[in-house]
């Protein structure tokens, strides 16, 4: 799904530019963390994303 990332998306200054990625295995990890908490807790929020990412969000 990210594959074009790697080639570089427009940005909101209108340049091409190479976008942040990492590795899909530690978004498998939180949600095998997540799926692994007893009934009686669970996760308000989780924000995961690659180190270099410059903003949270987009925009």
């Amino acid at each position: 799904m990210a594959a074009r990332m790697a080639k570089g998306v427009p940005q909101a200054n209108g340049q091409i530019a190479v976008e942040p990625l990492m590795d899909v295995q530690h978004v498998a990890s939180a949600v095998v963390y997540m799926a692994g908490l007893p009934l009686d807790a669970n996760v308000q929020f989780m924000t995961i994303m690659a180190t270099k990412m410059p903003f949270v969000g987009r925009g």
